[in-house]
């Protein structure tokens, strides 16, 4: 993450423009999230594009840093942007990230359970998600739990 913290330099705490990507994870029906070691929510992963990455590269290499699997044959879920994408950390630092997100159902490797990002990971029905999901990613686990049609743009 040197561009953000060389952007950090820069801008201080104001809001930084991102890119992030993301990916569902889906297996018999259910869906792969992380519990955050960072906070008490649960997400999908995924995070910032790196400089010359793609989407589906940036998304391959989150869900594998994040979970340990590698995810193939990703498919576009959903581009959201709006107000919903708007974050701070609680340092202060500001972003807005518009947020690309894939599904995938075609997975290798072990899961990981516990890594530097997360506490756990769990696979969750769509009538059984958890109360604490992300709100910065609530709109899409909720778009899916509704079999939302494909893609979705927002």
């Amino acid at each position: 993450m040197d561009y953000i913290q060389n952007m950090r330099k820069l801008i201080g705490h104001e809001t930084l423009f991102t890119v992030g990507c993301g990916v569902m994870i889906v297996q018999n029906d259910l869906l792969l999230l992380q519990h955050r070691s960072d906070e008490d929510s649960w997400c999908i992963p995924g995070g910032v594009m790196e400089l010359g990455e793609t989407f589906e590269e940036t998304a391959k290499r989150e869900a594998l840093e994040e979970t340990g699997l590698s995810v193939d044959q990703l498919e576009l879920f959903g581009i959201y942007s709006g107000e919903d994408c708007y974050a701070e950390y609680r340092n202060g630092d500001q972003v807005y990230s518009v947020q690309v997100i894939f599904s995938a159902h075609s997975i290798s490797g072990v899961l990981l359970q516990k890594g530097e990002e997360s506490r756990k990971h769990r696979f969750f029905a769509p009538n059984n998600l958890p109360d604490n999901l992300n709100l910065r990613q609530k709109s899409f686990i909720l778009d899916w739990a509704r079999g939302a049609k494909l893609p979705v743009i927002r």
